[in-house]
């Protein structure tokens, strides 16, 4: 993968007679902070940030919502206990009473570009922008906010909403965060200070590796899910599924090594080249074993996509085996099955096909 590199982090400015540079650092004694999303990811981090002390805003896109929040606060239960955070909410992003040195977008992919754009007048030229979407957002935030703005992130822990402003934090993990040019600026640190209020945080030099880590794990498991309807112990019982999720896997990690792009580990313990090493009937067996253990580990886990199917909205694909088949094009890396189960979930999508087990029949044919 070519890596993006600015030599000087720098911002340049003119004026008649020079060229002045000028260090990109914020004033982060107070930072303001806006937090757009309010669901699970979104509104557990900004509870956390808020009950820390820190200056947060939240946008929730519904005016109810916005109110409960102020008046009433977040609602966030699991693995750290009780809490109830109340913090200055509005529906809407032009409602935000001030510009904002840090902004965490949470918003579903999908609302991500319309969020960006209406979050420009929001932001000094010196602001942070950090992507908590699921796939990889961060070359399309880049586009709108600039390089020099847009921090990438991998959400490492698990939560769910059981209703508006009711949250269940149900895992712990991580967060990972890192500039998309791999070059470190001062504002990093301060960025991982906050996060770590909510979970430890860790800084990389190669984002967009940990990035795409998840994604190859999305890619199978929640993408396959959103095709079958199953919980992922029942589908990862199957063979057959088996044998697409090491495809799917195969085809992300052909298009990482044409790309040049080194490939974390998943949640730092699977490690993607010693998974797909060997070709031999114990290297294959190897495969489905851990496969078999995955899937009993998070036997009712219920696809996150498959989730957005069934509640009538779209799902992320285009940011997660999409964003898969487009480097394969890109880079002339032939991606069958991935571009099979994007047609399948958009034909889903736009009531074309039944969510049901019998759409993987067509592989096996």
């Amino acid at each position: 993968m070519t890596q993006f590199r600015d030599e000087t982090n720098c911002i340049w400015f003119s004026d008649s007679s020079q060229r002045i540079a000028r260090q990109v650092t914020m004033t982060m004694e107070t930072p303001k902070i806006g937090v757009v999303g309010a669901g699970a990811v979104g509104g557990i981090t900004a509870a956390f940030i808020k009950q820390a002390g820190y200056d947060v805003e939240i946008v929730c896109r519904h005016e109810n919502l916005a109110r409960q929040i102020s008046d009433e606060g977040i609602s966030v239960s699991g693995v750290r206990g009780e809490h109830r955070v109340p913090m200055p909410a509005v529906a809407d992003i032009e409602d935000m009473k001030t510009n904002k040195d840090i902004v965490l977008l949470a918003t579903k992919a999908t609302d991500m570009i319309p969020a960006a754009k209406a979050l420009l007048d929001f932001l000094e030229p010196e602001s942070r922008v950090v992507s908590l979407q699921n796939g990889i957002c961060e070359e399309t935030l880049a586009e709108i906010f600039g390089r020099e703005r847009t921090i990438g992130c991998v959400v490492g822990w698990g939560a769910t909403a059981h209703s508006p402003g009711e949250l269940e934090m149900t895992s712990e993990g991580e967060f990972v965060i890192g500039t998309i040019d791999g070059q470190p600026v001062p504002d990093l640190d301060t960025v991982k200070s906050i996060l770590e209020t909510v979970v430890p945080t860790r800084i990389t030099d190669n984002i967009f590796g940990d990035l795409y880590a998840k994604l190859i794990v999305n890619s199978c498991i929640t993408s396959l899910g959103a095709v079958c309807g199953l919980y992922m112990g029942r589908m990862l019982s199957d063979r057959k599924i088996r044998n697409l999720f090491i495809d799917i896997m195969s085809e992300a990690m052909a298009v990482a090594d044409t790309m040049g792009l080194q490939v974390e580990s998943a949640g730092g313990k699977l490690n993607y080249y010693q998974f797909m090493a060997g070709s031999g009937l114990s290297a294959q067996l190897r495969r489905h074993l851990l496969i078999r253990l995955i899937g009993f580990k998070y036997r009712r886990l219920k696809s996150s996509s498959l989730q957005s199917l069934e509640r009538g909205k779209p799902t992320e694909i285009d940011y997660l085996n999409g964003y898969i088949a487009d480097k394969g094009r890109q880079f002339g890396v032939a991606t069958p099955v991935n571009d099979r189960i994007i047609e399948m979930i958009k034909e889903i999508e736009a009531g074309r096909r039944e969510i049901s087990p019998k759409n993987f029949d067509e592989f096996f044919r």
